[in-house]
């Protein structure tokens, strides 16, 4: 599991004498440290498409389990600490003069120590990774299924989700070969496009459609037990839409940086960018969402709209754009990972064989679990609280008074606290919500339907 801590410098004259040629070289290929000729807006739509993903389409089913005030409060808040947080992780990426963290998990490693920041932040970051990786497929798949139904309307064979997330992964196979981030900046950018897209085309054709009549704005769940688990997993299914974090240092270390320009400048221009585009796409699709249809709304808003049909067939297939680039973002990370484990450690050759294998069986992997587990609202709010909680509202925080130790009760130190018990709490509740949806969806499921 351990990933070597060999952290790639840009500048300072000494740190890059002191490293071998070999290693500069193995630096040069790996995907994260390759290139680093990144202009601000990359950071822009590299963070709107890690961030945006198909989690907001899941938020006006959030609202339904949340009620009105929760709802707001919850959204609200999300945006706040997650925007707090990872202004933390831009800060932390050069504060040691020379030396940059190019890797969540080095970053952990300066603030834990060499073995135990591995321990803390690898499993954390490849449950996120891999879970997103995994749920995207599905959501992919999920997508293309809805726009073969709309299209065909009733007139054609019935075809398999399974089938629909193999030809989703067929693209994977092809594009997972792309050497590093900045070889996805194309990709990325339709994607981020597409997200604003569709989440527009939803709350827009919601607010087309109007209210449903007899709209019931009351918890969907009945039940006492079935409201409260219910309001676990959406505090779930809102920390899995704000899930950015964990490729943001790997983001910016694609920016060039020198003593005079910092990268963290061009990087924060990119994430407030990213972040408006985040605020006008969930609010709207969450809250026009949940007017429109109360609790009667699918945990996929485009589900539930269902005319006009040229533009829901629209909406799924830009979903599909935009979840094929959210997948190689969230993946470049691990590929990283797995090579640097490869080549550095297992000491294979670095090239074209290592990357083609490593990356086909990694996609391969994903396509499987997803054809077969597609529990898709469930697996939202389960991975959400696992392990975005900490990625995304804590553990940013717990470094930073590791790190820079501000006095006690200075308002960093409240602050900081204050989003770890928010973030230990999302993290201890959420999974509970999202585990009794997995079991009571599994009851009903069949394999490779």
């Amino acid at each position: 599991m351990a990933v070597p801590a060999n952290s790639s410098s840009n500048n300072g004259k000494n740190l890059q004498d002191e490293r071998s040629a070999q290693e500069k070289a193995i630096d040069d290929w790996l995907p994260i440290t390759s290139s680093r000729n990144a202009k601000w807006w990359y950071s822009a739509f590299h963070n709107v498409t890690a961030m945006v993903g198909a989690g907001v389409l899941a938020l006006p089913y959030s609202m339904s389990e949340l009620g009105w005030g929760p709802g707001i409060a919850v959204l609200i808040l999300s945006w706040i600490i997650t925007l707090y947080t990872l202004w933390q992780m831009v800060e932390m990426h050069e504060m040691v003069p020379g030396k940059r963290f190019d890797r969540y998990h080095e970053l952990g490693q300066h603030a834990f120590g060499e073995k135990l920041g591995l321990w803390i932040v690898v499993p954390q970051q490849l449950v996120v990774e891999v879970g997103v990786n995994i749920v995207y497929m599905v959501t992919g798949g999920r997508s293309l299924k809805k726009f073969h139904d709309v299209i065909c309307d009733g007139k054609c064979k019935d075809i398999k989700l399974t089938y629909f997330i193999m030809i989703f992964a067929s693209v994977h196979f092809v594009l997972s070969q792309l050497p590093n981030l900045n070889s996805i900046s194309g990709v990325s950018l339709a994607a981020a496009v597409m997200s604003l897209s569709y989440s527009t085309i939803a709350w827009g054709a919601s607010v087309e459609k109007g209210k449903v009549q007899d709209v019931d704005y009351h918890l969907r769940a009945t039940t006492t037990p079935g409201k409260v688990f219910g309001f676990f997993g959406a505090l779930g299914d809102v920390a899995f839409a704000y899930a950015g974090h964990n490729v943001v240092l790997e983001i910016q270390a694609t920016i060039p940086s020198t003593p005079e320009k910092p990268s963290k400048k061009p990087m924060w221009k990119g994430v407030i960018v990213a972040y408006i585009v985040v605020a006008l796409c969930y609010f709207p699709v969450a809250l026009i969402g949940y007017w429109a249809f109360g609790n009667r709304v699918d945990d996929n808003i485009l589900i539930t709209l269902n005319k006009p049909k040229w533009l829901i067939a629209l909406a799924n297939m830009m979903v599909v754009v935009h979840v094929i680039g959210s997948y190689q973002i969230y993946a470049m990370p691990v590929f990283d990972m797995i090579e640097t484990v490869l080549v550095k450690q297992l000491r294979f050759p670095p090239g074209l064989t290592l990357r083609l294998i490593a990356r086909t069986v990694y996609v391969a992997f994903t396509m499987f679990i997803a054809i077969t587990f597609p529990f898709f609202g469930g697996l939202l709010g389960f991975f959400g609280g696992f392990a975005f909680a900490p990625t995304t509202y804590f553990l940013p925080c717990i470094m930073w008074l590791a790190i820079y130790k501000p006095k006690r009760f200075s308002l960093s130190w409240i602050a900081n606290w204050i989003c770890i018990i928010l973030g230990v709490l999302l993290m201890v509740l959420s999974p509970i919500g999202g585990l009794r949806q997995i079991i009571l969806d599994a009851k009903t499921y069949q394999f490779y339907s």
